[in-house]
Protein backbone atom coordinates (compact mmCIF):
# COMPACT_ATOMS: atom_id res chain seq x y z
CA UNK A 1 0.00 0.00 0.00
CA UNK A 2 1.30 3.47 -0.87
CA UNK A 3 0.91 5.82 2.13
CA UNK A 4 1.23 9.61 2.03
CA UNK A 5 2.30 10.87 5.46
CA UNK A 6 2.04 14.61 6.04
CA UNK A 7 3.64 16.12 9.13
CA UNK A 8 6.34 13.45 8.96
CA UNK A 9 8.78 15.67 10.88
CA UNK A 10 6.30 16.18 13.71
CA UNK A 11 5.89 14.53 17.07
CA UNK A 12 3.28 12.03 15.89
CA UNK A 13 4.66 11.61 12.37
CA UNK A 14 8.03 10.37 13.63
CA UNK A 15 6.24 7.86 15.90
CA UNK A 16 3.97 6.61 13.12
CA UNK A 17 6.54 6.32 10.33
CA UNK A 18 8.60 3.40 11.75
CA UNK A 19 5.41 1.36 12.28
CA UNK A 20 4.28 1.95 8.69
CA UNK A 21 7.67 0.94 7.33
CA UNK A 22 7.82 -2.15 9.55
CA UNK A 23 4.48 -3.20 8.04
CA UNK A 24 6.19 -2.98 4.61
CA UNK A 25 4.06 -0.11 3.30
CA UNK A 26 5.59 2.23 0.73
CA UNK A 27 5.63 5.68 2.30
CA UNK A 28 5.99 9.18 0.89
CA UNK A 29 6.88 11.40 3.85
CA UNK A 30 5.90 15.03 3.33
CA UNK A 31 7.98 17.60 5.24
CA UNK A 32 8.41 21.36 5.13
CA UNK A 33 12.16 21.10 5.61
CA UNK A 34 13.96 18.00 4.36
CA UNK A 35 17.10 19.14 6.21
CA UNK A 36 15.31 18.64 9.54
CA UNK A 37 14.26 15.08 8.75
CA UNK A 38 16.41 12.44 10.57
CA UNK A 39 17.34 10.63 7.36
CA UNK A 40 20.11 8.67 9.08
CA UNK A 41 17.47 6.74 11.06
CA UNK A 42 15.71 5.61 7.87
CA UNK A 43 18.68 5.34 5.50
CA UNK A 44 18.01 1.69 4.61
CA UNK A 45 14.37 2.39 3.70
CA UNK A 46 15.36 5.43 1.62
CA UNK A 47 18.02 3.52 -0.28
CA UNK A 48 15.73 0.62 -1.17
CA UNK A 49 12.95 2.99 -2.27
CA UNK A 50 10.42 2.07 0.41
CA UNK A 51 10.60 5.60 1.81
CA UNK A 52 10.54 8.76 -0.31
CA UNK A 53 10.87 12.29 1.05
CA UNK A 54 8.84 15.13 -0.44
CA UNK A 55 9.23 18.81 0.47
CA UNK A 56 5.96 20.77 0.60
CA UNK A 57 4.56 23.79 2.42
CA UNK A 58 0.76 23.63 2.50
CA UNK A 59 0.55 27.39 2.89
CA UNK A 60 2.14 27.81 -0.54
CA UNK A 61 2.14 26.29 -4.02
CA UNK A 62 2.48 22.52 -3.76
CA UNK A 63 4.68 20.18 -5.83
CA UNK A 64 3.17 17.47 -8.07
CA UNK A 65 1.35 14.80 -6.11
CA UNK A 66 3.06 11.37 -6.12
CA UNK A 67 1.26 8.80 -8.22
CA UNK A 68 -1.01 6.05 -6.90
CA UNK A 69 -1.45 7.26 -3.32
CA UNK A 70 -3.77 4.76 -1.61
CA UNK A 71 -4.18 6.39 1.80
CA UNK A 72 -3.07 9.76 3.17
CA UNK A 73 -2.52 10.82 6.79
CA UNK A 74 -3.29 14.45 7.54
CA UNK A 75 -1.23 15.33 10.65
CA UNK A 76 -0.70 19.05 10.06
CA UNK A 77 -1.53 21.70 12.63
CA UNK A 78 -0.36 25.24 13.38
CA UNK A 79 -1.16 25.43 17.10
CA UNK A 80 1.46 27.57 18.80
CA UNK A 81 2.39 29.46 15.63
CA UNK A 82 0.63 32.72 16.53
CA UNK A 83 -2.72 34.48 16.71
CA UNK A 84 -3.73 33.52 13.17
CA UNK A 85 -3.11 29.80 13.64
CA UNK A 86 -6.75 28.98 12.86
CA UNK A 87 -6.57 30.69 9.45
CA UNK A 88 -3.32 28.89 8.70
CA UNK A 89 -4.86 25.53 9.63
CA UNK A 90 -7.90 26.16 7.43
CA UNK A 91 -5.74 27.19 4.46
CA UNK A 92 -3.49 24.13 4.85
CA UNK A 93 -6.51 21.82 4.94
CA UNK A 94 -8.08 23.39 1.85
CA UNK A 95 -4.81 23.26 -0.10
CA UNK A 96 -4.34 19.64 0.91
CA UNK A 97 -7.80 18.59 -0.30
CA UNK A 98 -7.30 20.48 -3.57
CA UNK A 99 -3.99 18.64 -3.99
CA UNK A 100 -4.85 15.09 -3.00
CA UNK A 101 -6.00 12.68 -5.71
CA UNK A 102 -9.74 11.82 -5.91
CA UNK A 103 -8.64 8.18 -6.27
CA UNK A 104 -7.25 8.17 -2.72
CA UNK A 105 -9.20 5.58 -0.73
CA UNK A 106 -9.33 7.58 2.50
CA UNK A 107 -7.71 10.45 4.36
CA UNK A 108 -6.98 9.76 8.05
CA UNK A 109 -7.11 12.80 10.33
CA UNK A 110 -6.29 13.03 14.03
CA UNK A 111 -8.42 15.70 15.71
CA UNK A 112 -9.44 16.59 19.25
CA UNK A 113 -12.40 15.34 21.25
CA UNK A 114 -15.25 17.78 20.75
CA UNK A 115 -17.27 18.59 23.90
CA UNK A 116 -20.73 20.05 24.13
CA UNK A 117 -21.10 23.82 24.31
CA UNK A 118 -18.73 26.58 23.25
CA UNK A 119 -15.39 25.39 21.91
CA UNK A 120 -11.97 26.84 22.65
CA UNK A 121 -10.19 28.48 19.68
CA UNK A 122 -7.93 25.42 19.38
CA UNK A 123 -10.75 22.87 19.30
CA UNK A 124 -12.88 25.11 17.08
CA UNK A 125 -10.01 25.24 14.59
CA UNK A 126 -9.63 21.45 14.66
CA UNK A 127 -13.34 21.05 13.96
CA UNK A 128 -13.17 23.59 11.12
CA UNK A 129 -10.32 21.60 9.57
CA UNK A 130 -12.40 18.44 9.91
CA UNK A 131 -15.27 20.08 8.05
CA UNK A 132 -12.95 21.23 5.25
CA UNK A 133 -11.53 17.73 4.88
CA UNK A 134 -15.06 16.30 4.69
CA UNK A 135 -16.11 18.82 2.03
CA UNK A 136 -14.91 16.66 -0.89
CA UNK A 137 -16.06 13.21 -2.10
CA UNK A 138 -12.89 11.58 -0.69
CA UNK A 139 -13.79 9.55 2.45
CA UNK A 140 -12.17 11.07 5.55
CA UNK A 141 -11.62 8.97 8.67
CA UNK A 142 -11.39 11.14 11.78
CA UNK A 143 -10.00 9.99 15.11
CA UNK A 144 -10.65 12.31 18.04
CA UNK A 145 -8.31 12.25 21.04
CA UNK A 146 -7.88 14.12 24.31
CA UNK A 147 -4.43 14.49 25.92
CA UNK A 148 -1.75 12.23 24.42
CA UNK A 149 0.69 10.90 27.02
CA UNK A 150 4.17 9.92 25.94
CA UNK A 151 7.79 10.99 26.23
CA UNK A 152 8.21 14.27 24.37
CA UNK A 153 4.49 15.11 24.01
CA UNK A 154 3.59 18.70 24.89
CA UNK A 155 1.01 17.71 27.52
CA UNK A 156 3.30 15.20 29.24
CA UNK A 157 6.30 17.55 29.26
CA UNK A 158 4.26 20.43 30.71
CA UNK A 159 2.95 18.23 33.54
CA UNK A 160 6.48 16.94 34.06
CA UNK A 161 7.84 20.50 34.28
CA UNK A 162 5.20 21.57 36.79
CA UNK A 163 5.56 18.60 39.12
CA UNK A 164 9.36 18.41 39.03
CA UNK A 165 9.81 22.13 39.75
CA UNK A 166 7.00 23.18 42.10
CA UNK A 167 6.36 21.68 45.56
CA UNK A 168 2.97 23.39 45.66
CA UNK A 169 0.79 24.93 42.96
CA UNK A 170 -1.95 27.52 42.97
CA UNK A 171 -4.18 26.21 40.22
CA UNK A 172 -7.20 27.72 38.46
CA UNK A 173 -10.64 26.15 38.43
CA UNK A 174 -10.09 24.42 35.10
CA UNK A 175 -7.91 21.81 36.82
CA UNK A 176 -11.20 20.17 37.85
CA UNK A 177 -12.13 19.68 34.19
CA UNK A 178 -12.32 16.04 33.10
CA UNK A 179 -10.29 14.51 30.27
CA UNK A 180 -9.53 11.03 28.97
CA UNK A 181 -5.77 10.73 28.37
CA UNK A 182 -4.47 8.15 25.92
CA UNK A 183 -0.96 6.71 25.57
CA UNK A 184 0.95 7.51 22.38
CA UNK A 185 1.39 3.78 21.84
CA UNK A 186 -2.40 3.29 21.66
CA UNK A 187 -2.81 6.27 19.33
CA UNK A 188 -0.28 4.82 16.87
CA UNK A 189 -2.03 1.43 17.02
CA UNK A 190 -5.38 3.00 16.15
CA UNK A 191 -3.87 5.05 13.32
CA UNK A 192 -2.15 2.06 11.72
CA UNK A 193 -4.89 -0.54 12.31
CA UNK A 194 -7.39 1.56 10.37
CA UNK A 195 -5.45 0.73 7.20
CA UNK A 196 -6.74 -2.85 7.37
CA UNK A 197 -10.30 -1.87 8.34
CA UNK A 198 -12.07 -0.48 5.25
CA UNK A 199 -15.33 -0.55 7.22
CA UNK A 200 -13.99 2.37 9.31
CA UNK A 201 -13.15 4.58 6.34
CA UNK A 202 -15.22 7.71 6.13
CA UNK A 203 -16.37 7.55 9.77
CA UNK A 204 -15.50 9.45 12.94
CA UNK A 205 -14.38 7.81 16.17
CA UNK A 206 -13.48 8.93 19.70
CA UNK A 207 -10.28 7.37 21.05
CA UNK A 208 -9.20 7.48 24.68
CA UNK A 209 -7.54 5.54 27.45
CA UNK A 210 -9.34 3.45 30.09
CA UNK A 211 -9.60 6.26 32.68
CA UNK A 212 -11.41 9.58 32.99
CA UNK A 213 -9.37 11.97 35.13
CA UNK A 214 -9.29 15.64 36.05
CA UNK A 215 -6.22 17.70 35.20
CA UNK A 216 -5.57 17.91 38.94
CA UNK A 217 -5.48 14.10 39.02
CA UNK A 218 -2.97 14.08 36.16
CA UNK A 219 -0.63 16.28 38.18
CA UNK A 220 -1.00 14.36 41.45
CA UNK A 221 -0.74 10.92 39.82
CA UNK A 222 2.47 11.99 38.11
CA UNK A 223 3.83 13.22 41.44
CA UNK A 224 2.90 9.89 43.05
CA UNK A 225 4.76 7.91 40.36
CA UNK A 226 7.81 10.12 40.91
CA UNK A 227 7.49 9.71 44.72
CA UNK A 228 7.19 13.49 45.13
CA UNK A 229 4.94 15.25 47.66
CA UNK A 230 3.02 17.99 45.89
CA UNK A 231 0.14 20.22 47.01
CA UNK A 232 -2.37 21.52 44.50
CA UNK A 233 -4.41 24.46 45.80
CA UNK A 234 -7.31 25.63 43.60
CA UNK A 235 -7.93 29.40 43.53
CA UNK A 236 -10.78 31.28 41.84
CA UNK A 237 -8.89 34.29 40.50
CA UNK A 238 -6.60 32.80 37.81
CA UNK A 239 -8.05 33.62 34.39
CA UNK A 240 -7.09 31.61 31.31
CA UNK A 241 -4.78 34.44 30.22
CA UNK A 242 -3.03 34.51 33.60
CA UNK A 243 -2.86 30.70 33.55
CA UNK A 244 -1.21 30.77 30.11
CA UNK A 245 1.39 33.29 31.31
CA UNK A 246 2.02 31.20 34.41
CA UNK A 247 2.56 28.06 32.31
CA UNK A 248 4.86 30.01 30.01
CA UNK A 249 7.01 31.25 32.91
CA UNK A 250 7.19 27.92 34.75
CA UNK A 251 7.42 25.39 31.91
CA UNK A 252 9.31 25.12 28.64
CA UNK A 253 6.25 25.82 26.50
CA UNK A 254 6.06 28.84 24.22
CA UNK A 255 3.46 31.48 25.04
CA UNK A 256 1.29 30.89 21.92
CA UNK A 257 1.21 27.16 22.67
CA UNK A 258 0.40 27.84 26.34
CA UNK A 259 -2.51 30.05 25.22
CA UNK A 260 -3.87 27.34 22.93
CA UNK A 261 -3.53 24.58 25.53
CA UNK A 262 -5.03 26.53 28.42
CA UNK A 263 -7.88 27.71 26.23
CA UNK A 264 -8.76 24.06 25.56
CA UNK A 265 -8.49 22.95 29.19
CA UNK A 266 -11.80 24.59 30.04
CA UNK A 267 -13.53 22.05 27.76
CA UNK A 268 -14.33 18.55 29.03
CA UNK A 269 -12.76 16.06 26.61
CA UNK A 270 -14.05 12.55 27.21
CA UNK A 271 -15.12 9.81 24.81
CA UNK A 272 -18.82 9.48 24.11
CA UNK A 273 -18.44 6.97 21.30
CA UNK A 274 -16.68 3.67 22.11
CA UNK A 275 -17.23 1.76 18.85
CA UNK A 276 -13.52 1.82 18.00
CA UNK A 277 -12.72 -0.45 20.97
CA UNK A 278 -14.69 -3.29 19.40
CA UNK A 279 -13.44 -2.67 15.85
CA UNK A 280 -9.76 -2.36 16.89
CA UNK A 281 -9.31 -4.18 20.23
CA UNK A 282 -6.03 -3.49 22.03
CA UNK A 283 -4.61 -3.23 25.53
CA UNK A 284 -5.32 0.37 26.50
CA UNK A 285 -2.60 1.60 28.84
CA UNK A 286 -3.62 3.36 32.03
CA UNK A 287 -2.27 6.82 32.76
CA UNK A 288 0.26 5.36 35.22
CA UNK A 289 1.42 2.78 32.66
CA UNK A 290 1.82 5.48 30.01
CA UNK A 291 3.96 7.52 32.43
CA UNK A 292 6.11 4.48 33.21
CA UNK A 293 6.75 3.86 29.50
CA UNK A 294 7.67 7.51 29.06
CA UNK A 295 10.14 7.27 31.96
CA UNK A 296 11.81 4.26 30.35
CA UNK A 297 12.27 6.14 27.07
CA UNK A 298 13.67 9.19 28.85
CA UNK A 299 16.04 7.16 31.05
CA UNK A 300 17.43 5.35 28.02
CA UNK A 301 17.70 8.57 25.94
CA UNK A 302 15.48 6.92 23.33
CA UNK A 303 12.87 9.63 22.84
CA UNK A 304 12.11 9.34 19.10
CA UNK A 305 10.39 12.72 18.82
CA UNK A 306 9.61 15.72 21.00
CA UNK A 307 7.43 18.79 20.66
CA UNK A 308 10.51 20.84 21.65
CA UNK A 309 11.99 20.06 18.24
CA UNK A 310 8.95 21.46 16.45
CA UNK A 311 9.64 24.83 14.85
CA UNK A 312 6.52 26.08 16.65
CA UNK A 313 8.46 25.87 19.93
CA UNK A 314 10.84 28.59 18.74
CA UNK A 315 11.11 31.53 16.37
CA UNK A 316 13.09 30.13 13.45
CA UNK A 317 11.51 30.00 10.00
CA UNK A 318 11.86 26.85 7.82
CA UNK A 319 13.73 28.92 5.22
CA UNK A 320 16.76 28.97 7.53
CA UNK A 321 17.30 25.29 6.77
CA UNK A 322 17.50 25.79 3.00
CA UNK A 323 21.03 27.12 3.44
CA UNK A 324 23.54 26.43 6.17
CA UNK A 325 25.89 29.23 5.14
CA UNK A 326 26.22 31.92 7.81
CA UNK A 327 26.26 35.37 6.14
CA UNK A 328 29.49 37.39 6.01
CA UNK A 329 28.24 40.81 4.88
CA UNK A 330 26.78 43.23 7.41
CA UNK A 331 27.69 40.88 10.24
CA UNK A 332 29.46 41.57 13.53
CA UNK A 333 31.38 38.61 14.89
CA UNK A 334 33.77 37.17 17.44
CA UNK A 335 36.11 34.47 16.11
CA UNK A 336 38.44 32.19 18.07
CA UNK A 337 40.98 29.92 16.38
CA UNK A 338 43.50 27.63 18.08
CA UNK A 339 45.24 24.25 17.95
CA UNK A 340 43.56 21.28 19.56
CA UNK A 341 44.69 20.70 23.12
CA UNK A 342 43.20 17.22 23.41
CA UNK A 343 42.30 14.19 21.35
CA UNK A 344 40.01 15.24 18.49
CA UNK A 345 37.28 12.83 19.56
CA UNK A 346 37.25 14.36 23.06
CA UNK A 347 36.84 17.83 21.54
CA UNK A 348 34.00 16.62 19.31
CA UNK A 349 32.25 15.04 22.28
CA UNK A 350 32.58 18.28 24.26
CA UNK A 351 31.09 20.37 21.44
CA UNK A 352 28.30 17.88 20.74
CA UNK A 353 27.37 17.92 24.47
CA UNK A 354 26.84 21.67 24.78
CA UNK A 355 23.79 22.95 26.63
CA UNK A 356 20.96 21.07 28.25
CA UNK A 357 21.65 19.63 31.69
CA UNK A 358 25.42 19.76 31.03
CA UNK A 359 25.26 23.53 30.69
CA UNK A 360 27.88 25.65 28.96
CA UNK A 361 31.62 25.23 29.57
CA UNK A 362 32.29 28.85 30.57
CA UNK A 363 30.27 31.30 32.69
CA UNK A 364 27.26 29.01 32.82
CA UNK A 365 25.62 31.50 35.19
CA UNK A 366 25.70 34.09 32.39
CA UNK A 367 23.94 31.71 29.99
CA UNK A 368 21.27 31.04 32.64
CA UNK A 369 20.88 34.78 33.23
CA UNK A 370 20.47 35.35 29.49
CA UNK A 371 17.87 32.60 29.45
CA UNK A 372 15.88 34.23 32.26
CA UNK A 373 16.08 37.61 30.51
CA UNK A 374 14.79 35.98 27.35
CA UNK A 375 11.81 34.45 29.18
CA UNK A 376 10.95 37.80 30.75
CA UNK A 377 10.99 39.38 27.30
CA UNK A 378 8.63 36.74 25.90
CA UNK A 379 11.30 34.41 24.47
CA UNK A 380 11.88 30.70 24.97
CA UNK A 381 14.80 30.81 27.42
CA UNK A 382 16.85 27.70 28.21
CA UNK A 383 14.05 25.41 29.36
CA UNK A 384 13.73 23.35 26.21
CA UNK A 385 17.15 21.84 26.93
CA UNK A 386 18.03 19.20 24.37
CA UNK A 387 16.58 15.91 23.14
CA UNK A 388 19.69 13.78 23.86
CA UNK A 389 22.71 14.57 26.09
CA UNK A 390 25.37 13.74 23.47
CA UNK A 391 23.65 13.48 20.07
CA UNK A 392 22.65 16.37 17.80
CA UNK A 393 20.65 16.23 14.57
CA UNK A 394 19.68 18.91 12.11
CA UNK A 395 16.60 20.71 13.39
CA UNK A 396 17.07 19.81 17.07
CA UNK A 397 16.27 22.40 19.72
CA UNK A 398 19.25 23.18 21.96
CA UNK A 399 18.34 25.61 24.76
CA UNK A 400 17.58 28.85 22.91
CA UNK A 401 19.38 27.68 19.77
CA UNK A 402 18.26 25.58 16.82
CA UNK A 403 20.70 23.15 15.15
CA UNK A 404 21.09 24.10 11.48
CA UNK A 405 23.90 21.65 10.79
CA UNK A 406 25.36 18.88 12.94
CA UNK A 407 27.90 17.02 10.84
CA UNK A 408 30.81 15.28 12.52
CA UNK A 409 32.36 14.57 9.11
CA UNK A 410 31.12 17.37 6.81
CA UNK A 411 34.30 17.03 4.73
CA UNK A 412 37.38 14.81 5.06
CA UNK A 413 38.73 15.03 8.62
CA UNK A 414 36.53 18.02 9.48
CA UNK A 415 33.38 18.47 11.55
CA UNK A 416 30.92 21.36 11.69
CA UNK A 417 28.18 22.44 14.05
CA UNK A 418 26.06 25.50 13.24
CA UNK A 419 23.47 26.87 15.68
CA UNK A 420 20.95 29.62 14.92
CA UNK A 421 19.60 31.72 17.79
CA UNK A 422 15.90 31.60 18.69
CA UNK A 423 16.15 33.92 21.68
CA UNK A 424 14.75 37.44 21.46
CA UNK A 425 17.45 39.62 19.90
CA UNK A 426 17.31 42.74 17.70
CA UNK A 427 18.73 40.87 14.73
CA UNK A 428 19.89 37.36 13.82
CA UNK A 429 22.62 35.37 15.57
CA UNK A 430 24.61 32.23 14.86
CA UNK A 431 27.19 30.17 16.74
CA UNK A 432 29.38 27.83 14.69
CA UNK A 433 32.19 25.39 15.37
CA UNK A 434 34.62 23.70 13.01
CA UNK A 435 37.05 21.00 14.16
CA UNK A 436 39.76 19.59 11.90
CA UNK A 437 42.43 17.04 12.76
CA UNK A 438 44.54 19.72 14.44
CA UNK A 439 42.56 22.96 14.78
CA UNK A 440 39.49 24.36 16.50
CA UNK A 441 37.44 27.30 15.21
CA UNK A 442 34.58 29.00 17.01
CA UNK A 443 32.67 31.92 15.52
CA UNK A 444 29.76 33.90 16.98
CA UNK A 445 28.03 36.00 14.31
CA UNK A 446 25.35 38.67 14.68
CA UNK A 447 23.49 40.52 11.95
CA UNK A 448 22.00 43.56 13.74
CA UNK A 449 18.63 45.06 12.93
CA UNK A 450 19.13 48.81 12.79
CA UNK A 451 20.73 51.01 15.43
CA UNK A 452 19.19 49.06 18.33
CA UNK A 453 20.82 45.87 17.04
CA UNK A 454 24.26 47.46 16.94
CA UNK A 455 23.75 48.96 20.38
CA UNK A 456 22.80 45.51 21.70
CA UNK A 457 26.02 43.98 20.31
CA UNK A 458 28.29 46.63 21.81
CA UNK A 459 26.55 46.55 25.19
CA UNK A 460 27.12 42.80 25.40
CA UNK A 461 30.68 43.02 24.02
CA UNK A 462 32.35 43.03 27.49
CA UNK A 463 30.69 39.69 28.25
CA UNK A 464 31.73 38.34 24.84
CA UNK A 465 35.37 39.31 25.46
CA UNK A 466 35.32 37.30 28.68
CA UNK A 467 33.15 34.40 27.60
CA UNK A 468 34.02 33.41 24.04
CA UNK A 469 37.85 33.05 24.37
CA UNK A 470 37.52 31.04 27.56
CA UNK A 471 34.77 28.84 26.12
CA UNK A 472 36.81 28.13 22.99
CA UNK A 473 39.86 27.22 25.09
CA UNK A 474 37.80 24.85 27.25
CA UNK A 475 36.24 23.13 24.26
CA UNK A 476 39.54 22.87 22.38
CA UNK A 477 40.99 21.00 25.35
CA UNK A 478 38.07 18.59 25.51
CA UNK A 479 36.28 20.14 28.45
Amino acid sequence: MHILLTGANGYLGLRLLPTLLAAEHRVTAVVRSIERFPSYQFETFILDGQLTLLTADFLKTLPPLPENVDIAYYLIHSMGSGEDFDEQEALCAQNFMDWISPQTQTVIYLSGLIPKGKLSPHLASRERVNQILHSTPIPVTTLRASIIVGSGSASFEIIRDLVEKLPFMLTPQWTATLCQPIAIRNVVTYLTSILDKPSTWGHEFDIGGPEILSYRNLILRYAHKRKLRRWVIPVPFLSTQLSARWLYLITATSYPLAQSLVGSLINETICRDHRIREIIPQNLLSYDQAIERAFVRIAQNRVPSSWYDSLASGRLKPAFFSSVMVPDHGVLYDEQFMLLGADREEVLNAVWSLGGRSGWPCMNWAWKLRGWMDRLCGGIGLRRGRRHPTELNNGDALDFWRVLLADRESKPHSARLILAAEMKVPGEAWLQFEITETTFRQKASFRPRGVIGRLYWYLTLPFHLLLFPRMAKRLATGG
